[in-house]
């Protein structure tokens, strides 16, 4: 089987793009990371990819006379490194769309709560005010919309009477650094069908 192309767009630390780079040198996931963009350039993930041999450019969107300019930049590096599948791993920008006509059906993302549950940028946060007893992570396709594109995969985290929204992130991160690989790894098998907002798995 060959390995799935990827890319990755982030803006933080990127304990998911490590977890993803960590399946594909294991053999668990069949694909390989060939390009990491992020719109910061001191973004410790961009390191991560350096230290890994893999490309990675910090591009800032403020360099750029517009959104649409600067995405079409991302695109051109992206289509250069013959990415198959876009998965954003920390990354804090709405997708616009010169990303979702450049890759339709082909932008993952993965949210820490239960979509269509708290959206944006504290899920978390957001989670543990509101009183749920249960919360969690998703991963979906990217549309148009802020976390509202078609749910993959989900997994659930319970909440504790003592969390914080710290210990409560924690405890979802580790799920996601489970989850999102098994997503990309049904995606490289062929196995995810979109159909409206249904993703059926094969």
């Amino acid at each position: 089987m060959k390995k799935l192309r990827l890319g990755v767009l982030a803006s933080g630390r990127g304990s998911n793009l490590q977890a993803i780079m960590d399946r594909c040198q294991a053999g668990s996931l069949v694909a390989e990371v060939v390009v990491v963009i992020s719109d910061k350039p001191a973004a410790y993930a961009l390191e991560r990819a350096r230290r890994a041999g893999i490309a990675a450019y910090g591009l800032e969107m403020a360099a750029f006379p517009s959104k649409r300019e600067y995405e079409q930049a991302v695109v051109e590096l992206l289509r250069e490194a013959g990415v198959q599948l876009l998965c954003l791993a920390g990354y804090m920008r709405l997708v616009g769309e010169p990303l979702l006509q450049a890759f339709p059906n082909k932008i993952m993302n993965i949210h820490p709560a239960l979509l269509p549950s708290f959206p944006g940028l504290h899920g978390q946060r957001d989670a543990l005010q509101y009183g749920v007893k249960i919360s969690g992570c998703t991963v979906h396709f990217i549309d148009e919309g802020m976390d509202t594109g078609p749910i993959i995969l989900q997994a659930a985290v319970p909440v504790l009477g003592d969390d914080t929204e710290e210990t409560l992130a924690a405890r979802i991160l580790e799920q996601e650094h489970r989850l999102y690989p098994e997503a990309i790894q049904l995606y490289a098998e062929g196995r995810l069908e979109v159909e409206g907002r249904r993703v059926y798995i094969k």
